[in-house]
Parts: structure tokens; C-alpha cells; sequence
């Protein structure tokens, strides 16, 4: 039986000299315990070289897919053919399906085998002549960078660490600007405090104290290729009646020193901004025609990485750099943010506030898909970013314009959608029912009063006689009889009911009775006198 044996310098092929010991797979470490006693098993048959890292990089390839390579298919003509009858021990058995098709080689793959080869490679310099331990060594570091390298794609212009730097740097020199112009404009603001008002831009405002220093120069100096001629003419009258404090020149120069960092600063932020538009459209161009340079840019920067970024599901990259809302919503069962770095990108941003969630998390979906095509794609362009891009932009323009298509019909008419008016109804607040007295009639007058009881005269007497007849003591007994003994709480209210009646009978026949007697003594007196 014959051994295939793969090594950073070359194929090695071993003539198995005993094969019983084969048969003893948990003990067969013991037989290669010494060099002695494993060239008693083994015998180097052929020894086939690689002639530099490029070839062993290619036949390393060749087996981790699986292949024959040009070097091995040699080796194999060479040397198994002539010995067609025995059969080829691989550690891959992938790789002896392949050897038995192309070359109708009989192989074999078992844990003995597997066994095998790892105790091959234990004594690999003492099986292996003519090849000294540094060359081996050397040989195996340098296919296992190339190796590494392959298998990553790895490309120095796809080095994504020079981008997390990058932005970070410009994060870094955004804040150091506004801090020096904050400084350089009160600092001058004492000398020179209308120029802060009429000159707006930083950068113009830095190179005008350079150029003009102390107020007093402004109307000798031009100022043309910095400012515009209007402002130019403001600036000159401001100068002339100016409340600034009169200054030194030692005061003056620093001032200048410190305009002089602001422009030499923010020229170097404008180079280095060049910089990672094209290390961005180098290395992650899909990534950044969806979500622009620096939203991108800050995407890799804060996963780590590309490859780290595009582990990430479309839901983690829509809210990344949100985790304390995230977390803190979790923690207080409210809404989880709807967005995060993402929320910078130029689609998000020109979307109404209604339609901000929707537009992110669909930015989220494909920007995801770009980055996986960007870090695990051979190809370099942004064919499928601009595609992406383009649907992005139709579906916003759908929302923005509400088509909502009918369901019924042809479904080409868009639905029609009335504008909303708000119909404000004002209520007057009533007064009245603050108050929990009860309302009181106004006072009457004497006419008025009397008239009421002469109507009382008219009407009392049949009334009277009725409310008599109906509370008979014959009607009385009747209903007594009649009706049920009730309840102790019923008698108590029929009590009750009862009651109320004679109260209002007895104020109508008080007056009709005294009434009566006055007309009575009226009469008397008249016949006596």
C-alpha cells in the first residue's frame, strides 16, 4: 500500500512496509515513537518539491477545493502508475474520488489512515531526507500567510482598518475646529466684535484676521479674494465705528497663529475627506452609493470592520449606534428607536418625519444586501448599489405622493384622497350648574297675590270635596281590605305617602274656614249696628 503525503515543501509518497501494524489504530502511536522504529512501517518512495511559494500556494488551493493540481497529477503519473495494483492511502476522501476518476487509481480513506498521517507528521524530518528542519519551517510559515490570504480574498486595497481610521481622525479634527474657531472668534470678538456678525464663515473669518490683524487696517487692506464686495464694504464700516477695546500687537499675533492652525486644519480635513471617499468607493462602493461616505464609513468603523458589518442582520445595521435607546426602550417597555447612524444617510433625511421609519428600515434591507456583496463579492463595481438605490427612491416617491392604488377596477387609477380640514367647535362654558342652591322665584306683588287666591276660592271647593270622597273611610276599609299585608319597610313608606297628602290638605281648608268666619262676624256686626 502506498501513502500520499502533503507537506509545505513538496508531495512525499511512503511504501507501508507492514501493514498488520495498520490494523492496530489505538496503539499505532507507539510504533512511531522513535525514527528507528518508524522507518520499520514506512519507506520514502518519491519526494516531488516545490520549486517556489507561488506553485505551493497553488497545489495547497487545488486540495482544500478538492482538485488535482498540475504538480500532483505529475507525481501520480509518475510514480502510483507503474504500481496500478496497490492501493493509494489519502487523508482526504474528497480528494481520492477525484485521484480514482481522472486517473482510475484505486484509494482509500479510513481512521487508520487518518491515523497515519498524523503520525507521519511526528516524524516527518526523520522520514523526509535531504530536508532540513529551518527550510521546512520557513516553507510553512510563508503558504500559511499565503494560504490565509487567499482564502480572505485579501487585497491591499481592501484594507477596511485604513477607513476606521479615517473617519475617526475626521471625527476627531471636527471637534478641534469648532473648538480653535470658538476660541479665535472671542478672542477677537474683544477687538473687533461687528466682524463676527458680518462675516459668517469660518474659514473666511480666520483668513481675514490673518490678513488684516488690528481693526485699524482694515480700510488700507483689500479684501476682494476673500469676501464678497458687499460684505467687504460692511466690513470697512464697521471697522469705523467700532466698540471693540484697543488691543497690543503681541495680542495680535497670537491671534494670528491660532487663524493660521484653523486654516492649515480644516485644509487638512478636506484632503483627508478625499482620501476616504476613494478608499470607500475602493473597497465597499455599493455600501457607499446607498448610504454615502462617512454614514458608511461610520457603519465599518463602529462593527470593526466590513466582514464584521456584514455578519450583521438588516435589523442590527438600522439601528447601530442606538444600543443605549435600544436598551434603555427594553428596560422600560417602551418603543424600541427606529434608527441609528443610518438615520444620516440622504434618503432618511429628506423624508417627512411620518415616513422616517419606513424609509430606514428599507435603506436598512438593502444597504445589508450591499455589504455582503461588497466584503464577500470577486466583483468591484456599484451596478447593484445604483439599482438598489433607484427602487429606494421610486417607493419614496410613492409614499410622499400617498398612492394607494384601488383594489377594485383596473388598479391603474390611483385612489383619490380628500384634504383633511380640522372643524374646531367652540363650547361656551355654563355658569349655572356651579351652583347647588336651588334657584328661588322673585317676590311677588300684592295684585298678583291676590288674584291667586281668589282663583283658589273658585277651584277649592269641588277639589276639596273629591280629595274627601276619594279618602272616605268606606274607600279606606275597602282598600285595606283588599290589599296585602306589606313589608315593615312598605309601611313605613306608605306611612310616609299618606302623610304628604293631609300636609297639603290641611294649609287649603285652614283659610277657607277662616275665611267663612269673617264673613260671619262681618254679618253679625252689620245687624247689630
Amino acid at each position: 500500500m502506498l501513502v500520499l503525503f502533503e507537506t509545505a515543501a513538496g508531495y512525499a509518497i511512503f511504501k507501508v512496509l507492514d501493514e498488520s501494524k495498520l490494523q492496530q489504530v489505538d496503539s499505532l502511536y507507539k510504533e512511531f515513537e522513535t525514527p528507528e522504529k518508524a522507518n520499520k512501517i514506512l519507506k520514502l518512495k518519491h519526494f516531488e518539491k516545490f520549486q517556489d511559494t507561488t506553485e505551493a500556494l497553488a497545489a495547497a488551493t487545488a486540495l482544500v477545493e478538492g482538485k488535482i493540481g498540475k504538480s500532483l497529477k505529475k507525481v501520480l503519473k509518475k510514480v502510483v502508475a507503474k504500481e496500478a495494483h496497490e492501493q493509494l492511502a489519502v487523508s482526504d476522501a474528497k480528494l481520492g474520488g477525484v485521484i480514482k476518476d481522472k486517473l482510475d487509481l484505486s484509494c482509500i480513506h479510513s481512521p487508520a489512515v487518518a491515523e497515519l498521517m498524523r503520525c507521519i507528521r511526528s516524524q516527518m524530518e526523520a522520514l523526509i531526507t535531504g530536508l532540513p528542519q529551518r527550510e521546512i519551517s520557513a516553507m510553512s510559515l510563508g503558504l500559511a500567510h499565503s494560504l490565509s490570504r487567499y482564502k480572505l480574498k485579501f487585497s491591499p486595497d481592501k484594507v477596511d482598518t485604513m477607513i476606521v481610521q479615517a473617519i475617526s481622525l475626521l471625527d476627531d479634527l471636527d471637534k478641534e475646529l469648532n473648538n480653535y474657531i470658538m476660541r479665535c472668534r472671542e478672542w477677537y470678538g474683544w477687538h473687533f466684535p461687528e466682524l463676527g456678525k458680518v462675516v459668517t464663515d469660518n474659514l473666511a473669518y480666520c483668513k481675514t484676521v490673518c490678513l488684516v490683524g488690528d481693526r485699524t487696517n482694515v480700510s488700507s487692506s483689500d479684501l476682494s479674494a476673500l469676501l464678497p464686495e458687499e460684505i467687504e464694504a460692511e466690513v470697512k464700516l464697521a471697522a469705523e465705528i467700532s466698540m471693540g477695546t484697543e488691543v497690543s500687537e503681541q495680542d495680535i499675533s497670537n491671534i494670528r497663529h491660532l487663524c493660521t492652525q484653523v486654516i492649515e486644519i480644516t485644509e487638512y480635513r478636506t484632503q483627508l475627506y478625499d482620501y476616504l471617499k476613494n478608499r470607500m468607493m475602493a473597497i465597499a462602493p455599493n455600501l457607499t452609493v446607498m448610504v454615502g461616505e462617512l454614514v458608511g464609513a461610520r457603519l465599518i468603523s463602529h462593527a470593526g470592520s466590513l466582514l464584521n458589518l456584514a455578519k450583521h442582520p438588516a435589523s442590527t445595521v438600522q439601528i447601530l449606534g442606538a444600543e443605549k435607546a435600544l436598551f434603555r426602550a427594553l428596560k422600560t417597555r417602551k418603543d424600541t428607536p427606529k434608527y441609528g447612524l443610518i438615520y444620516h444617510a440622504s434618503l432618511v433625511g429628506q423624508t417627512t418625519a411620518k415616513n422616517k421609519g419606513k424609509i430606514s428600515r428599507m435603506l436598512a434591507a438593502k444597504t445589508s444586501l450591499a455589504i455582503r456583496y461588497d466584503a464577500l463579492g470577486e466583483d468591484t463595481n456599484a451596478e447593484m448599489g445604483a439599482e438598489n438605490r433607484a427602487k429606494l427612491e421610486s417607493r419614496l416617491r410613492q409614499l410622499e405622493e400617498r398612492g394607494i392604488r384601488r383594489i377594485s377596477g383596473t388598479g391603474k387609477a390611483m385612489a383619490k384622497a380628500d384634504k383633511y380640514q380640522h372643524k374646531s367647535e367652540v363650547k361656551v362654558y355654563d355658569p349655572s350648574g356651579d351652583s347647588t342652591i336651588p334657584s328661588t322665584s322673585r317676590k311677588r306683588t300684592f295684585e298678583e297675590v291676590k288674584d291667586e287666591e281668589d282663583e283658589e276660592e273658585l277651584l277649592s271647593t269641588p277639589a276639596v270635596k273629591a280629595k274627601k270622597a276619594k279618602t272616605s273611610p268606606e274607600a279606606a276599609a275597602a282598600e285595606e281590605e283588599t290589599a296585602e299585608p306589606p313589608k315593615k319597610k312598605k309601611k313605613k313608606k306608605q306611612k310616609e305617602v299618606t302623610e304628604e297628602p293631609k300636609e297639603e290638605e290641611e294649609p287649603v281648608e285652614i283659610p277657607e274656614s277662616t275665611e267663612k268666619k269673617k264673613k260671619k262676624k262681618k254679618k253679625v256686626k252689620e245687624e247689630e249696628d
